[in-house]
C-alpha cells in the first residue's frame, strides 16, 4: 500500500457511501477541518455540513482531528456537539492515537477524512486506519498548507503517471 494513496476518494464529503462504510466495521468518521468540513475563513461549520453530521451521528463517532489550534477548532465542537484534537501534527498519528485511546476504539473501526494528502491521508496510512480523499472546499489556504499542496502535486503527478491515482477520478 502506497503511504500517499488514499483507500477511497470522492468529490466531497457529501458523496461518500456512509452505509457502504457502516457496513464495512467502521464506528468512527474522523473528520479534517479546513477544507474538508468548512472554508477556512468559516467561523462555525457551514448549515449543510451541520445537517450531515448531524445525521451520521446516529450511526457513527463523529470527531475531528485538526492541525488547528484550539481557538479555531472549539466553535465547530461545541456547534456540533462532538469532540475532537487540535494541533494533532498531522502527519503525525498522535491525534489519531489519543482518539483510539479516548474512545476505546479498534483501527478497524476508524476512518480519517480529509482533503489533504500530506497530512490527512498520509497520517491516516501510517496509523493503518482506512483513509478517504475529498477535494478541498475551496482555494484558500493557510500559508504552510501551500507548501504542502506542492508537494502533494508532485506526489499526484508521479501517480498519474503509473496509472495509480488521478486528481478527478473518483473510486471507492
Amino acid at each position: 500500500m502506497s503511504l500517499f494513496k488514499p483507500t477511497i476518494y470522492k468529490k466531497d464529503i457529501f458523496n461518500i457511501d456512509y452505509n457502504n462504510l457502516k457496513e464495512k466495521g467502521i464506528k468512527c468518521l474522523v473528520f479534517d477541518l479546513d477544507n474538508t468540513l468548512g472554508l477556512i475563513d468559516n467561523k462555525k461549520c457551514p448549515r449543510k455540513t451541520k445537517k450531515l453530521l448531524k445525521e451520521l451521528k446516529k450511526d457513527f463517532l463523529i470527531l475531528i482531528c485538526s492541525n488547528n489550534t484550539k481557538k479555531r477548532l472549539k466553535p465547530y465542537l461545541k456547534d456540533l456537539g462532538i469532540g475532537g484534537v487540535a494541533w494533532s501534527m498531522k502527519p503525525s498519528t498522535r491525534g489519531l492515537r489519543k482518539i483510539k485511546h479516548n474512545y476505546n476504539l479498534k483501527k478497524k473501526e476508524m476512518c480519517m477524512i480529509g482533503d489533504q494528502i500530506v497530512t490527512d491521508i498520509l497520517a491516516g496510512n501510517r496509523y493503518r486506519i482506512m483513509t478517504i480523499l475529498v477535494d478541498p472546499l475551496g482555494e484558500a489556504d493557510l500559508k504552510i498548507t501551500g507548501l504542502n499542496r506542492k508537494i502533494e502535486k508532485k506526489i499526484v503527478d508521479k501517480y498519474t503517471k503509473k496509472g495509480i491515482f488521478e486528481r478527478g477520478k473518483y473510486y471507492g
